[in-house]
């Protein structure tokens, strides 16, 4: 099953990203029945954000992250969407299948109108085509490699029910009865950790209640988890652990039994200070391992380029035969091309036909044969007595060609070295056949 996850380029990772979707992913990635594809999403990103020095700055650090927390380019396809010229490519061969009103409905699009009329704005104040095309994109991501499963939210469903609808308009569009695309699906993994921020709601930079996974390293993590909003009981006083998002933390990185003992100690009175200290303890337990690889990345950029440049090749061994066989279909052709179907379709109407050996008997009694091509008969035998005598005149001649005229009769007009010819695209013909038949069984 091919699985293949994008990764927004916009800003650094946080622990909520690490639970949701890199861990799972990168477990993910190291079943033998999963190919997965894993990519920079640094094309998405230039639609919300527009500072060069971030997205280059995000890339980097994105990339590293993924590596540092297992994820091995040698067994995975590891590449940044920007180094993959067919998609762009198959991006605007999808925009020219899909509907203006399919894109009308797509839910992030209607809430920005939403919002810009709530506003007393203009409905598309602010809204670019890279907005507004953006499933189109997401699309030709997914579909630049037929991926079976997409892991994401709920929030994206409809994208993948969109990407579903432009890969059935292309296949019926262009196929011809050949399935270009095959139909890509959402992966939901209801086991999948939405962490919560400092302050209970989900952790997002939008909020600004994130705990940054490596940026900043382990001091600011401290400092992050030292924000975690609890309520004002002190030390020895019962606690509620759902009263806080500490808890709901702690218990990503804990077995069972961590959690409950952890649980157990707030309601036994354990201060908040030390609850945290503890929940900074069971992150870098996890955490901690992986920074120092993540630094060694972000360090040596050189190395990092290599990776990802190896993983662009890998990917596009795929994706240029795929979309020069998508350029055939739409019309893109080569001009040669075209020219050797001319060259091909003329030799076969202005082709002489092949010469034909018929044997029959004549009213007095004898065996005869001719040879034809197309309406003209070359020549005519002499009579034979018996049509086993004419049937091996026809085999002599067909093998080893017309040396006299002793027992044939040639037509008016017509040579010996004309029919030679004739008799020698004959035996090409059956050797063809021979070779045919042979390949078959």
């Amino acid at each position: 099953m091919r699985v293949l996850t994008g990764i927004n380029t916009t800003g650094t990772l946080h622990l909520g990203n690490y639970c949701g979707a890199i861990r799972p992913c990168v477990q993910a990635s190291k079943r033998d029945d999963v190919e997965s594809f894993f990519f920079m999403a640094d094309l998405h990103a230039l639609i919300k954000c527009h500072d060069p020095d971030r997205i280059e700055k995000s890339r980097m650090q994105i990339a590293a992250s993924w590596l540092a927390c297992g994820l091995d380019p040698e067994r995975v396809t590891f590449y940044r969407q920007s180094d993959i010229p067919e998609i762009p490519l198959l991006n605007w061969m999808l925009n020219c299948v899909c509907s203006k009103g399919l894109m009308n409905r797509a839910h992030a699009y209607k809430a920005f109108l939403e919002a810009n009329q709530d506003a007393g704005e203009d409905p598309d104040a602010g809204v670019s085509m890279g907005l507004f095309c953006y499933p189109v994109l997401m699309a030709a991501d997914i579909l630049m490699f037929n991926a079976d499963r997409v892991p994401v939210g709920r929030d994206q469903i409809q994208h993948l029910e969109m990407a579903r609808d432009m890969a059935t308009r292309f296949n019926n569009m262009y196929g011809r009865g050949k399935e270009f695309f095959v139909l890509p699906f959402e992966q939901i993994d209801e086991n999948v950790e939405i962490l919560p921020g400092l302050d209970g709601r989900k952790m997002s930079k939008s909020y600004n209640n994130v705990i940054p996974l490596f940026d900043g390293g382990e001091k600011a993590l401290r400092e992050a988890i030292g924000r975690i909003v609890t309520d004002s009981k002190l030390p020895g006083e019962p606690k509620d652990p759902q009263s806080t998002s500490l808890t709901r933390i702690y218990e990503a990185f804990a077995t069972r039994e961590e959690y409950d003992a952890f649980c157990q100690e707030l309601r036994d009175g354990l201060g908040w200070g030390e609850a945290k200290k503890k929940l900074i303890d069971k992150i870098n337990g996890e955490i901690g391992p992986m920074r120092e690889k993540y630094e060694y990345y972000v360090s040596h950029p050189a190395e990092l380029e290599a990776i990802l440049l190896a993983g662009a090749a890998k990917a596009r061994k795929i994706a240029s035969p795929f979309i020069e066989e998508l350029r055939h279909a739409v019309g893109l052709r080569s001009f040669t091309m075209l020219r050797n179907e001319e060259a091909k379709a003329e030799v076969k109407t202005t082709a002489k036909p092949l010469g034909v050996v018929k044997q029959y008997r004549e009213t007095d009694g004898l065996f005869y044969f001719k040879i034809t091509e197309g309406a003209e008969t070359l020549l005519t035998s002499v009579g034979f007595e018996s049509g086993r005598d004419a049937g091996m005149a026809v085999g002599k001649l067909k093998a080893q060609g017309l040396a006299d005229t002793n027992n044939v009769v040639l037509s008016a007009g017509v040579t010996i070295e004309q029919v030679n010819a004739v008799l020698s695209a004959m035996r090409a013909a059956d050797e063809e056949k021979k070779k045919a038949k042979a390949a078959k069984k």
